[in-house]
């Protein structure tokens, strides 16, 4: 997590430094609509889309990753659960028979 955030940060660093050394005014058009704005913020839009974007396609696999966690976990109390019946009847059979474990 550090490590992606380091790199996020250095990213955006290098998107300011060019948005700030490309400075001027646009005219965007999008379908029937249009508008004058800075390059700059046409920039940071696109970037702050991208991550966006970025972001939401990594949800699925973040889900799926946080599901199989908690199966697992399900499954070593299930098994944690059955050693430790096993334990006890080990040891209830040994006290019927004299014998220590």
């Amino acid at each position: 997590m550090k490590l992606s955030m380091i790199v996020l940060i250095v990213l955006l660093a290098l998107v300011a430094a060019f948005a700030v050394q490309n400075p001027g005014y646009i005219t965007v058009r999008f379908l029937n609509y249009s508008g004058d704005t800075s390059l700059l913020v046409v920039i940071v839009a696109a970037f702050g889309a991208g991550v966006l974007g970025g972001w939401l396609a990594g949800l699925p696999g973040f889900f799926r990753r946080r599901s199989e966690a908690a199966a697992a976990a399900r499954r070593i109390r299930e098994l944690e659960a059955e050693v430790g019946d096993l334990k006890r009847a080990a040891a209830a059979g040994a006290s019927h028979t004299g014998k220590t474990p």
